[in-house]
């Protein structure tokens, strides 16, 4: 070969390297070529989203298992076949184009034609339109869709309004622009806003030069965002410091916000934070002067001084209506007694702060007590001073350390706090012998109702358990029961079970509750029995039934719960007339319910807890179809390091129950992992685990079925096949079947299991292996197991199979 040719040869292959990243006037990328930015990350080409036809130009994460969109360029207007194009207009703009060259889609700039620009798309995946001297003229950082990108910056103005808009996708099928965007609000202190359609929907708290203070996450690198104010209403926010290369911000078109990286090792997204994370984060969730704990039940409450302005309202859990004050303000009335603030410790700080640059905390209280606007103070290191004029809204209480708010009330309301203190004093002064009488008198009391505490609980405890365990449970009267249940009559019973009968009672103070009264004296009955009270008496969530108290008097043993006056999930479920009543999104709540209690078993409570006998049946409802496991009966308590369990005794119920379980009697986590999603299943689908036909001889056997022969649809429960809901129902047979997976190790956590059904695609979701149990097992009740000796104390050691 010449000289001349090489040179030629190596002239084109330099020019079609130059390619590979980008186009020039000269070049057009046609629907099925794409251009890859030179490190191989990214690729931009066009694309349809799952369950859609249309087709959009869109950059994307190259060499992935699956699809993850980062921009879409023609989200509003797709291309309805393939005949597409891009490319660089004789103007110089960046054009979509369809095959009857209308514009789709523009980079709109008032350009003079240049015949040696060019469109380069970057190592950070930034798509870069160029002048023939390489300054950029437009790029795809500053029209964001719902992604950001490391090296990415937003810039708000707040007198001239928004200028990069992160907005959702209007579905998983619809990348046009959805519902829900970001915003750093009206404030010239930064402050980030998910919006709904211009309605705040979830708000951070404010900066104070390194984290959001308005956001409590469990991983120190979730803040990377670097923000800067100028003070006079300019924002800028830079995605600086990624913990990953491939890692990106996304807002979901249900409104969350994710921060995610990519795990190259497990080949699938980890998300590090998302907000909202509770029902405490959407924003006002308790109105106005109201304030939120996720921890509590109910999670909503009025702040100091104040009370429920309409308490029918709040009685049912709808707090939207807020707080009002019951001792009014005397600020500005000559002679009244000055008004003060009462301290609320590790607050999320209300929305729409006065920002008070240059001011020492002393003054900032000055300021906010001369001022008869002010309703609170705060001063936080790296923001200052904020005030608060008029009504607090979208507070909450946290559990780690966080600002303190001053709440101005009225002077007699603190007055009142200040003469507890003194009398307390006084009692402490005054006479010795008064005194030291009244600790003996009570001390002798408490003495006596604890040796008889004592004494009761000893007759059923029969020396198996510690007594210390059950010291803070409130015990019940045999014969108050006795009258809050009208003598036990039939009328009040709410179900039956193995265990006994629940009845529906009033106590005293009108409160109604459910009283299980256990059946019969058997040993196993007792064992269980125990074991809820140990086990449930120490625990705390929105989504588990609180239990008030016990009787164990004489033979009787019952157990008092808040009363669910929707009884359990499979009244609605199961029943042909009643199910309608559960549409796709109180579903949907009622599986993300489900997973929040199971995630505080597993990893949130002081204790670690396998439930091992989660089933509709023992999901309740409350009077807004919000659900609370209950039963826990078979519940076991895990050591701090202790993964596994092995038992003698496999008890739960058919169906539920994952192979390794039934057969060989280990249980884990990812036990009430497979429970759980055979009840995803059943969510969906409105059919109960054993139900079969006659290719199929149980539910997942038949959901497997249906999956394998791609024909997912007719799983779906008619009740909620509702255009538009498919994408995310799809989503979640998806993860029900992971949950379903025979083998233990295959299944994923109850924190992956929450990041997924929150995700925005099943893009990086694995594919399910075949379930345990696609066919029905049949066990002998002369079936044991062999331990490995690593349960917990409360094992118990009868061999046999006890179907409930």
């Amino acid at each position: 070969m010449s000289s001349m040719s090489i040179f030629y040869f190596l002239l084109l292959s330099f020019r079609f390297c130059d390619a590979l990243d980008s186009i020039t006037t000269t070049n057009i990328i046609n629907d099925q070529e794409s251009i890859i930015s030179n490190n191989g990350t990214y690729k931009l080409a066009f694309f349809s989203p799952r369950n859609s036809t249309s087709r959009y130009v869109g950059i994307y994460y190259n060499n992935l298992p699956a699809m993850q969109v980062i921009w879409v360029a023609n989200r509003n207007n797709p291309v309805t076949d393939s005949s597409g194009s891009f490319q660089i207009s004789k103007d110089g703009n960046l054009q979509v184009l369809n095959g009857q060259k209308s514009i789709l889609w523009s980079s709109n700039l008032a350009l003079v034609a240049t015949n040696s620009s060019k469109a380069q798309l970057r190592d950070s995946g930034n798509l870069v339109l160029l002048t023939s001297n390489d300054t950029i003229i437009w790029q795809s950082f500053d029209h964001p869709s719902d992604t950001i990108l490391p090296q990415m910056t937003l810039i708000h103005h707040k007198d001239t309004g928004r200028d990069s808009v992160v907005r959702s996708w209007k579905s998983p099928s619809d990348p046009s622009e959805g519902r829900f965007f970001l915003d750093f609000g009206p404030s010239a202190l930064p402050e980030l806003f998910i919006l709904d359609n211009d309605s705040r929907y979830f708000r951070s708290g404010p900066w104070n030069g390194n984290m959001f203070i308005g956001i409590q996450v469990n991983f120190p690198d979730y803040q990377s965002l670097n923000i800067q104010s100028d003070g006079q209403g300019t924002i800028t926010a830079v995605y600086s410091h990624p913990v990953s290369p491939m890692s990106n911000y996304q807002i979901s078109y249900q409104g969350t916000l994710f921060q995610q990286y990519w795990d190259d090792s497990k080949r699938e997204w980890e998300i590090l934070f998302q907000a909202p994370s509770n029902e405490c984060d959407v924003y006002g969730k308790c109105g106005e002067f109201g304030s939120c704990n996720s921890r509590n039940s109910p999670i909503c409450k009025c702040l100091k001084g104040f009370m429920p302005k309409k308490k029918e309202e709040w009685s049912i859990g709808n707090w939207s209506s807020g707080c009002t004050r019951t001792k009014q303000l005397l600020c500005g009335i000559e002679g009244a007694k000055e008004d003060g603030f009462f301290r609320l410790q590790k607050m999320k700080v209300p929305a729409d702060n006065n920002w008070l640059q240059g001011t020492d905390q002393d003054t900032c209280r000055s300021q906010c007590l001369t001022n008869c606007s002010c309703s609170a103070y705060a001063f936080e290191t790296g923001v200052g001073c904020m005030t608060w004029n008029g009504k607090l809204i979208d507070t909450q209480e946290f559990s780690a350390s966080s600002v303190d708010l001053y709440l101005r009330l009225a002077h007699s309301e603190i007055g009142n706090h200040n003469k507890v203190k003194i009398i307390v004093g006084v009692i402490v002064s005054s006479g010795t012998a008064t005194l030291v009488a009244i600790v003996l008198v009570y001390f002798y009391c408490r003495r006596k109702a604890e040796q008889e505490r004592k004494r009761t609980l000893l007759d059923i405890l029969d020396g198996t358990q510690n007594l210390d365990k059950f010291e803070d449970l409130p015990l019940f009267k045999f014969g108050k029961l006795v009258v809050a249940t009208n003598n036990f009559q039939e009328c009040n019973k709410l179900g039956q079970g193995g265990f006994g009968a629940v009845y529906k009672g009033t106590l005293e103070n009108g409160l109604e509750v459910a009283i299980k009264r256990l059946s019969g004296t058997s040993r196993q009955g007792v064992e269980e029995f125990m074991n809820e009270v140990l086990v449930i008496s120490r625990l705390q969530h929105r989504n588990l039934v609180k239990l008030l108290g016990c009787c164990v008097e004489r033979q009787e043993r019952l157990l008092v719960y808040e009363y669910m006056p929707n009884k359990s999930l499979d009244a609605f479920l199961f029943d042909p007339e009643k199910k309608s009543i559960l549409d796709w999104k109180k579903r949907f709540n009622i599986i993300e319910g489900i997973c929040r209690g199971l995630l505080y078993l597993h990893r949130d409570s002081r204790l670690k807890i396998i439930h091992r006998d989660l089933k509709a049946s023992n999901i309740l409802l409350d009077q807004n179809l919000n659900p609370k496991i209950s039963d826990f009966g078979m519940a076991r308590i895990f050591g701090g390091d202790q993964n596994q369990g092995d038992t003698t005794r496999v008890a739960g119920t058919y169906g539920y129950m994952p192979p390794e379980y039934a057969i060989e009697g280990r249980f884990s986590e990812k036990s009430d992992v497979f429970s759980f999603g055979v009840l995803l299943l059943e969510i969906i689908t409105g059919k109960r685990t054993q139900w079969y036909d006659e290719e199929s001889s149980n539910l997942l056997g038949y959901v497997w079925k249906q999956w394998s022969e791609d024909n997912v649809f007719s799983l779906i429960d008619p009740e909620i096949a509702y255009e538009g809901l498919e994408a995310e129902i799809l989503k979640c047979i998806h993860v029900g079947l992971l949950c379903v997976q025979k083998y233990a190790e295959d299944r994923p956590d109850v924190s992956s299991v929450i990041s997924m059904l929150t995700a925005l695609t099943t893009a990086h979701f694995r594919q399910p292996k075949q379930p345990g149990f696609t066919r029905l097992l049949r066990i002998s009740a002369s079936t044991s197991s062999q331990s490995h000796h690593t349960s917990s104390k409360n094992e118990l050691s009868i061999t046999n199979i006890s179907g409930r």
